[in-house]
């Protein structure tokens, strides 16, 4: 299999001509994929990573907190006549003890963003955020690393790049 019919696998939303966002081309380089191995951070700085480590979320049923880490870096960027109608959306979708992909989060960092959001700011999602983060790093990060869906992706560009 071709890297592109690879990563068309990996990557449902990559549609032949439909280009992922923040790129040219679905083309990836061994050094850039293993790039991603030094840390979850290099891994979230490139589009094409989020989307390899959104679908091993997925496999692992736990898709909602790249989502949320997502959501969260969008919000930040939000206007601030704009900021209460996204704290809700936010709060509601992954922070609200009712919510259909609630967040693994203490009960105080649930309540604390709750009373945030009610004067939003750029920064009121921040401690989950970084919760989250930090439960990706090193829960589903180091496991990511030893998937045989990193370790193929790895072994196929290592293989068309002798070619």
């Amino acid at each position: 299999m071709d890297v592109k019919a690879y990563l068309r696998s990996m990557i449902p939303h990559l549609e032949p001509g439909i280009k992922p966002s923040k790129s040219k081309d679905i083309r990836l380089s061994v050094n850039e994929v293993m790039q991603w191995s030094q840390s979850l951070e290099k891994l979230l700085a490139n589009q094409i990573g989020q989307d390899v480590f959104g679908n091993f979320l997925k496999s692992e049923f736990s898709e909602e907190n790249i989502e949320f880490w997502l959501a969260c870096e969008d919000y930040k960027k939000t206007e601030s006549d704009l900021l209460h109608c996204k704290a809700e959306k936010i709060y509601k979708a992954f922070v609200h003890s009712d919510a259909a992909k609630q967040i693994n989060i203490d009960f105080r960092t649930r309540e604390s963003t709750a009373k945030k959001i009610k004067a939003p700011t750029p920064t009121c999602f921040d401690e989950a955020q970084k919760i989250i983060y930090t439960l990706m790093e090193k829960d589903s990060y180091p496991r990511f690393l030893k998937s045989n869906m990193y370790l193929n992706l790895l072994n196929e560009l290592q293989a068309n790049s002798l070619k």
